[in-house]
């Protein structure tokens, strides 16, 4: 395997791809509510996220034994550090900040770890899809503006909302991509209704998506337009997702929405 596809694998199956799509999704918080940027608070959803997905998909690896292949080594190591560094940024933020994250970790602790006979939260039916998208949008919504210091006021829990949904559309894409593998006993949502009204549902979840950008108490054009541009992307993507598509498909372009759509709200800051 070259240089390049070891980085790649790395840098996706060890969890900095996905941690740098919550990021963006912090840094989106901060330009739609006009927030300087916060080291300790992007830090923490940064380093949070890494750990956090590490230990989701490796603890049972770990625990077994002691990490012999260099893969299993780096990512040990680059998940202690974000450990440490995740923690530091805790300590940093505010108080109402902090109780938000300990809630928000209750619910990622009870995704991850067994705590009953059937197992975590993960594997009972229906449940995973409300979860992940309640920890993302709690992270990167509720989380930057409490550490700011200000209220959760009408505009803050409809960015909330949208933010849920945008996790929620962007989960039922890796839903189609994993129907062949995953157990029935999940039952996703592809499992239950099919692969074509997954799509559709999402469409229809799309189209709400945006239309709660005009109930703001002030719509922002440019926002406006990527959120056009967002739906196109996110729309194909539902369109072209099958069970025969490679696992690369969600696990490094689905997940690069987030930094697509930062992206794409910067550049129209700048030329419109």
């Amino acid at each position: 395997m070259g240089i390049l596809k070891r980085l790649l694998r790395f840098y996706v199956h060890g969890s900095i791809h996905v941690a740098v799509a919550v990021l963006s999704l912090v840094l989106m918080t901060y330009h739609m509510f006009g927030l300087p940027f916060d080291a300790p608070m992007a830090g923490f959803a940064f380093f949070g996220t890494l750990f956090g997905y590490n230990f989701i998909k490796y603890e049972a690896v770990f625990r077994k034994s002691v990490p012999k292949t260099p893969f299993y080594k780096a990512v040990l190591a680059v998940s202690l550090l974000a450990l440490t560094a995740g923690a530091w940024c805790f300590f940093m933020l505010s108080a109402k900040a902090q109780v938000a994250a300990l809630i928000l970790f209750v619910f990622a602790v009870l995704y991850a770890v067994p705590v009953s006979p059937r197992g975590n939260l993960r594997n009972l039916a229906g449940i995973k899809i409300y979860i992940v998208a309640l920890c993302w949008a709690g992270v990167t919504t509720l989380m930057p503006l409490l550490n700011a210091g200000l209220d959760l006021g009408h505009d803050a829990w409809l960015k909330f909302c949208q933010r849920f949904l945008l996790v929620i559309i962007l989960i039922l894409i890796f839903e189609i991509i994993d129907l062949s593998v995953d157990d029935p006993a999940l039952k996703t949502v592809p499992q239950k209704i099919g692969v074509k009204n997954t799509r559709l549902l999402n469409l229809f979840l799309l189209a709400i998506f945006y239309f709660l950008e005009f109930f703001k108490t002030h719509t922002d054009f440019h926002q406006l337009v990527a959120n056009v541009m967002l739906l196109l992307m996110v729309g194909l993507f539902t369109q072209f997702a099958t069970p025969q598509r490679p696992k690369y498909y969600t696990l490094f372009w689905v997940e690069s929405v987030p930094v697509f759509w930062l992206v794409l709200l910067l550049l129209l800051d700048r030329v419109v």
